[in-house]
């Protein structure tokens, strides 16, 4: 068993594998805010129920583009009046929609569709990878590549050669996620939506840069020195 230092017989040698790859997004994410609001709560329910069920509707009508679709955080709360204690001036209702698309030659006309909607928010898009691409193992491939041949250069700088595999270390792997170039944020607070359909956004996404670490550990042959 070997040392965990080495030994004269057996040098111990640690070097670090890094591999750095940029990369298409495969995903792209973004966030509807559905905004209502009413005399009382029922009225103001009623008006997020119908909202809400256009704007999951409209993100549905893309079929297999969009690769999933959730609803967040649902809140229905009073609007208190300052002026009588305990009075309540209206109701407000929210609700978050989150779409992800793999398909981004429609979502520039989505993106401003949903803007579209009446008092509507959108944010986004922001860009990702799968977390099963290919790129996180072609890192990960050339990060212990990078790391064999620095033991190797090492190894024969010293005038000798590698004998043994002993660790392997994961050092971890980072994933950049840029914010999109263009970042929509709108509020839509007119009575009705537009006749027309607006005109679609020129999205342009960004690439990801994938990082990957490793540490290796491999004993020697003796060197002369």
């Amino acid at each position: 068993m070997t040392a965990p230092h080495g030994t004269p017989d057996a040098p111990l040698l640690t070097v670090r594998g890094e591999a750095e790859l940029d990369a298409h997004p495969d995903l792209a994410r973004i966030t509807a805010t559905v905004i209502a609001r009413g005399r009382d709560r029922r009225t103001a329910l009623d008006d997020l129920t119908r909202r809400n069920t256009a704007a999951l509707d409209l993100v549905r009508s893309y079929g297999d583009a969009v690769a999933h679709l959730s609803t967040g955080t649902v809140s229905v709360g009073p609007e208190v009046s300052g002026r009588s204690r305990g009075g309540v001036r209206a109701y407000h209702g929210r609700v978050w929609i989150t779409a992800e698309l793999t398909d981004f030659t429609v979502l520039g006309e989505l993106v401003a569709r949903l803007a579209d909607l009446d008092v509507t928010r959108v944010d986004g898009p922001s860009w990702d990878l799968r977390p099963d691409s290919p790129v996180h193992r072609r890192a990960r491939e050339q990060a212990v590549q990078g790391a064999v041949r620095r033991a190797r250069e090492y190894a024969q700088a010293l005038g000798t050669t590698l004998a043994a595999l002993v660790e392997l270390a994961d050092s971890g792997s980072h994933e950049g996620r840029p914010r999109a170039a263009f970042e929509r944020r709108v509020v839509r607070a007119s009575a009705g939506g537009a006749a027309d359909t607006p005109e679609a956004l020129d999205l342009e996404p960004q690439r990801m840069r994938v990082r990957a670490e490793v540490t290796a550990q491999f004993t020697m042959n003796p060197p002369s020195l």
